[in-house]
């Protein structure tokens, strides 16, 4: 393994590709094709009356093209990450894209087999189907939304060239985007990660004119973007209401995220009655500011000392430590993905924004890109990718089908990792203005992870509600700022150009109702947190238990199993009274904060 490099670079693919092309290239297509093959030959075998032999080596036949696509469109969305605009990587691609459909649909007569399979011959084969037991469920839980196989084929064929081309328009355009801001008395152009930065910074006038910026550039596109997200509205109205009988667009992932609809309407509930937390520390902040009332624009203004600059080489050593300690076998995982070169930290024209993490194959080490500036709130990113780094490579035991957490599990190990950042920078920084600041970046990101994120939900209800019968851009942008006023109250004042700010978030149009599983795992973890302070090092077995099942369970299974229930109102609240007890430490070191 290749010595750790704590130098911000760019990520080497060649993991999952050696090329884009060339033979070794081919020889890839070639085997994904014969895979595929033995599976439409197998398709004379599938009976109710088949052993378990027979079913599981079709199953074996199954995974080996799951992976092999899973390899190829990997590689495909990486590299588009890496460079948005290269016409070379769109064409890929799109070619990638076309491919797994293509595969798709030639096997399509497996799921739709399975999926109607009589109820008793289908346990039988469950029984002895292993590792793949959860994902055979998870296909079976979709049966009543399932259409005829003619019908299944041409909706995947539709969305590749339709809805899902018409979505991957979404960063073309807005990955071109560059932005404007007077910064010490020189006008910058930087990309959105750079703005970005400015949204934390220590004078108002420059993060009112970051927000403005934002909102002019993204608004100057709204007619574009505005269709967009209409026709992503309606395409999934259409198809999963009209044509799948879904009883709401919302149900769609909730039964993906094997999330039963009414927890998530517990979850959402409690988000929003606990919204006055969260005016409390808005209202604690504009009194650390000198105002009467908080703007917008200072939602995430800092309050403690002047915001620390951090090199990469110290965030990446803090992080990896802050890991190390807490369980030497996380600490190893996440070395991995700096040894590995799976870590694309640069900033550079071209390259996505924000932040994620890609784990593509088990056992595969997985890819992290970031957009590294050297703040405090780059270097908890850096930690909470990482946390999802280690997740997938602690549940690397099980099948391609299995190993990859539920959406509201996915968080589990990312927002835990942040927790363990901050208790360590906690127990090491006794100045209060220092002690402020980092207290003030965990309630930050909590509203941010919880709140913000649970009334993107309650937007999208909304938002798709409306679009059954039309929508307009302007009433979209209207819906939006009801949703800014709800959400507020009379803690924050939001100016008009807020409006636009649904337009600049991605999962809005890529991944519709992705955003509970953030609140789901931020809420989930705070209280696994709490249960970590009062256990100490025996909670850790436990811990890493919940990272090792993967996907192989039922969040609701999981998270029973660490000692909560997810359908109690009261679990969620938990969450809240973590972040209270932030919140009142806060507001304790007032009179210290006065003194210095």
């Amino acid at each position: 393994m290749a010595e750790d490099s704590f130098e911000q670079s760019g990520w080497s693919l060649t993991a999952l590709l050696p090329a884009h092309e060339g033979e070794k290239f081919d020889e890839i297509l070639e085997e994904l094709e014969r895979s595929v093959k033995a599976l439409e030959d197998a398709r004379d075998d599938l009976s109710a009356e088949m052993n378990q032999e027979a079913f599981l080596k079709v199953m074996d036949i199954a995974e080996s093209v799951r992976t092999l696509t899973a390899r190829l469109s990997g590689y495909a969305h990486l590299w588009f990450a890496e460079d948005t605009q290269s016409q070379e990587v769109l064409v890929f691609l799109g070619r990638m894209e076309q491919l797994a459909t293509d595969v798709q649909n030639r096997l399509l007569f497996f799921e739709l087999w399975w999926k109607g399979l009589d109820e008793g011959s289908a346990q039988r084969l469950l029984s002895e189907s292993g590792d793949y037991a959860y994902y055979l469920e998870t296909l079976r839980r979709f049966k009543p939304h399932t259409l005829s196989e003619p019908e299944e084929r041409i909706i995947n064929l539709k969305d590749v060239n339709g809805v899902d081309a018409l979505v991957n328009l979404y960063p073309v355009i807005t990955n071109r985007f560059t932005f404007e801001l007077e910064v010490d008395g020189e006008r910058k152009e930087m990309n959105r990660a750079e703005l970005s930065t400015y949204f934390r910074d220590p004078s108002p006038p420059v993060r009112a004119a970051a927000y403005q910026e934002l909102y002019d550039v993204y608004s100057s596109h709204s007619t574009v973007l505005g269709q967009i997200y209409n026709h992503r509205l309606r395409d999934w109205a259409n198809e999963n209401v009209k044509l799948r009988g879904f009883g709401a667009p919302i149900a769609v992932r909730n039964l993906a995220n094997d999330i039963p609809d009414d927890v998530v309407e517990t979850l959402l509930d409690v988000c929003r009655r606990n919204m006055g937390l969260f005016h409390r520390y808005f209202r604690f902040k504009a009194s650390r500011l000198g105002t009467d009332s908080l703007l917008r624009y200072d939602v995430y203004a800092p309050i403690g000392a002047a915001e620390k600059a951090y090199p990469y080489p110290e965030a990446a050593d803090m992080v990896l430590e802050s890991l190390a300690d807490f369980s030497s076998d996380l600490g190893e995982h996440a070395r991995r993905v700096f040894a590995e070169h799976h870590l694309d930290s640069e900033i550079r024209a071209g390259k996505r924004g924000g932040a994620f993490c890609a784990g593509i194959l088990p056992g595969v080490t997985p890819w992290v890109l970031v957009n590294y500036v050297g703040k405090l709130t780059d270097v908890t990113t850096l930690a909470h990718e990482l946390g999802h780094a280690v997740h997938a490579m602690m549940a690397e035991a099980h099948s391609i089908f299995t190993f990859h957490a539920a959406l509201p599990m996915a968080e589990t190990a990312s927002v835990f990792s942040e927790m363990l950042l901050t208790d360590r920078l906690l127990r090491e920084e006794q100045d209060p203005q220092v002690r402020c600041q980092l207290l003030g970046t965990v309630l930050d990101d909590a509203y941010a992870t919880v709140a913000r994120q649970a009334y993107f939900v309650l937007f999208e209800r909304e938002a798709h509600r409306e679009a059954v019968e039309g929508v307009t851009v302007d009433q979209i942008c209207a819906l939006y700022l009801e949703n800014l006023t709800d959400q507020f109250g009379d803690a924050v004042d939001v100016s008009d150009d807020f409006r636009w700010e649904w337009a600049a978030i991605p999962h809005l149009y890529h991944t519709p109702f992705y955003c509970y599983a953030y609140s789901f795992g931020h809420l989930m973890v705070l209280a696994l947190y709490q249960q970590y302070h009062e256990e100490g090092e025996g909670f850790v077995p436990g811990f890493l238990r919940i990272l090792a099942h993967g996907g192989s369970q039922s969040p609701e299974e999981i998270i029973r199993e660490a000692g909560f229930d997810v359908r109690s109102a009261d679990f969620w609240q938990g969450g809240f009274d973590v972040l209270a007890g932030f919140l009142s430490e806060l507001e304790g070191l007032e009179p210290t904060l006065h003194a210095t």
